[in-house]
């Protein structure tokens, strides 16, 4: 067994796509992991499931992140399963793309309360509970430096999120924990591909310099990185996995 087969991550946002890789990936690390959804329980059982099959072990814990309470009970979850938490990922997020002008409050608020205020309510959950030696990684976006149009509400929380991981990075001193962020450029997932045409898809694969999308195990290769004893010197960075992009 790996050093981490008695250690603890939550991945929040982690039923599908790039959480669900996140999770399975941690979970082959030897991590216990706790399969953080809002809505979608049959997916994150059948990931659970996936993990249990492969010999690892999970629990799926229902939580709306931008809702303080329930990250708290979703905390007391994987204490009460596993005995602790050593691994925050947060990984959970919404994109409502639209140009400044013409987006609405709806688009705003449901970016800030589940981007900025979901990740903010998880650190701070996570900065009083997290046991000595744990690891932080928020999930930000290459869009907090692409700055592409339509996406200023959304390249805005990612921002904010690289900002609280610097902060934290700095006021978890003395404590042996780490706070870092991942910042995936296009990803070839299902919510990223639907709704896009093959030649918008062949676009987005040719801007990287490796001439393809990311896939969602890169994205989780990063993090196992980040959480694992090979990142144990790297804090208050953000690692952009996007092929180069930017």
């Amino acid at each position: 067994m790996s050093n981490a087969s008695k250690k603890v991550a939550i991945v929040t946002g982690s039923s599908r796509g790039i959480g669900a890789a996140i999770a399975e990936r941690l979970a082959g690390d030897g991590f216990a992991v706790v399969i953080n959804y809002a809505g979608s329980a049959a997916e994150a059982e059948a990931v659970a499931g996936k993990i249990a099959q492969a010999g690892g072990r999970a629990i799926t814990a229902q939580a709306d992140v931008s809702d303080a309470a329930a990250v708290t009970h979703m905390f007391d979850a994987a204490e009460s399963a596993f005995g602790g938490v050593d691994v925050l990922v947060n990984n959970a997020g919404v994109m409502r793309l639209a140009a400044i002008a013409d987006a609405d409050d709806a688009a705003f608020d449901s970016q800030i309360a589940i981007n900025l205020k979901g990740t903010f309510n998880t650190l701070r959950e996570a900065a009083r509970r997290l046991r000595h030696g744990g690891r932080i990684v928020n999930l930000s976006s290459s869009q907090a430096g692409l700055l592409s149009p339509t996406y200023g509400i959304y390249a805005a929380t990612k921002a904010a999120v690289e900002a609280l991981t610097h902060v934290l990075a700095k006021e978890l001193r003395g404590r042996n924990l780490t706070v870092n962020a991942v910042a995936p450029g296009p990803t070839a997932t299902k919510l990223f591909l639907d709704g896009k045409t093959p030649e918008v898809i062949d676009h987005l694969a040719k801007l990287p310099p490796l001439e393809r999308l990311g896939q969602p195990t890169d994205v989780a290769a990063a993090v196992s990185f980040l959480a694992g004893p090979d990142g144990g010197w790297i804090n208050g960075q953000v690692l952009r996995a996007n092929g180069g992009i930017i």
